[in-house]
């Protein structure tokens, strides 16, 4: 994957400011282009059924997870030949951007920046993200392909003047710096900062950096391995989700005036809500086991879903609803994918 935090000034226009929970504008004030900026890591999900004879030539297995290796690049054109696959525009910021755009029904209220290849695989993305309604502006690197690691620092804080910003915790991983222009530039002209703990290893293995930003995050969002994993790392001594979710809340914040918020999903459990030293529990959908195809997306799923709701200007508990229920519809099928004939009614 190209990782890069990078924004164009051609869509400097577009971008503005998701509200302060407290102050809500009128409806039609909220949805407009550029309301939501997520930045991630665009990558190209290309999924098929394929045969055991194909999984055991690549020492594959069903139901798994693998990093590919060099190895795989004839994996990708075999694939592809031999098979009947189907592209879907990925990566998890640009996951949450898909699910928000299609819980919100209007073209181009996500915009969404990351880099890619300048290569056929860029092209097959950004049209998928684009037939989502999602306002896709990537940056091109001329040498490395498309879902290659790489790394741009690009000055951004002389164009981050009216959003409001999504990230993914996967950016600890490459460049932090970047992630604190982002951060300082929110925190400086009031605007809100979001961010995902995204993996237990991040927690782990970047705590450094994590806690170089986490004090400007207002809203923190993670599952309950990864809350797990934090109190464990940071000595919180305690196992209660409840109990995590508030300690993460009162850790030191650069806008005191504006408490952080914390939302833990816990799968089949309920979500966790802690804000203002108060804790409120959210059921979440009981699915029977044979509808549920694939849980990978349900995380970039809910906070698409809490996204959507959170630019409108409602309240949180009527945001964590409607993560809850994008969130059930992804896993009813296979990949971040969803079903464009459904429509979420939160009884507006």
């Amino acid at each position: 994957m190209i990782v890069v935090i990078y924004l164009l000034n051609k869509i400097y226009s577009y971008l503005t400011s998701f509200h302060h929970v407290v102050n809500i504008p009128r409806m039609e004030e909220m949805l407009r282009e550029g309301s939501v900026l997520c930045i991630g890591n665009p990558l190209l999900d290309i999924s098929a059924t394929v045969s055991d004879d194909f999984l055991e030539k690549w020492s594959l297995k069903p139901n798994d997870a693998i990093l590919a290796t060099e190895k795989h690049v004839a994996l990708y054109k075999e694939f592809e030949a031999n098979y009947s696959v189907e592209y879907t525009a990925g990566g998890a910021s640009q996951n949450t951007a898909r699910v928000a755009q299609w819980i919100l029904k209007k073209p181009n209220i996500c915009a969404y920046f990351g880099c890619v290849g300048r290569d056929d695989y860029s092209k097959i993305l950004k049209e998928k993200a684009v037939a989502d309604g999602v306002n896709v502006q990537y940056q091109y690197h001329e040498t490395e392909p498309t879902g290659e690691p790489s790394v741009s620092n690009q000055s951004i804080i002389s164009i981050l003047n009216n959003a409001s910003y999504y990230l993914q915790g996967f950016f600890l991983t490459v460049s932090v710096e970047s992630i604190l222009e982002v951060a300082q530039v929110a925190h400086k002209r009031n605007k809100l900062f979001l961010m995902n703990l995204s993996a237990p290893f991040l927690v782990q293995l970047y705590k450094s950096q994590m806690m170089q930003v986490l004090p400007y995050v207002d809203i923190l969002f993670g599952n309950e391995y990864e809350a797990l994993t934090f109190s464990k790392e940071h000595n919180f001594n305690t196992e209660d989700i409840s109990e995590i979710a508030l300690k993460l809340m009162a850790l030191p914040k650069q806008n005191s005036e504006k408490g952080r918020i914390v939302v833990i999903t816990q799968g089949k459990e309920s979500v966790i809500l802690a804000q203002d030293g108060k804790v409120k529990e959210f059921a979440v959908e009981s699915l029977p086991s044979e509808k549920v195809i694939d849980t990978n997306g349900a995380g970039d799923a809910f906070v698409g879903g809490f996204i959507a709701q959170l630019v409108k200007g409602v309240d949180l508990s009527q945001c964590i609803k409607c993560g809850i229920w994008a969130a059930s519809r992804v896993i009813e099928r296979s990949g971040c994918t969803f079903d464009v004939t459904q429509s979420y009614d939160n009884g507006d």
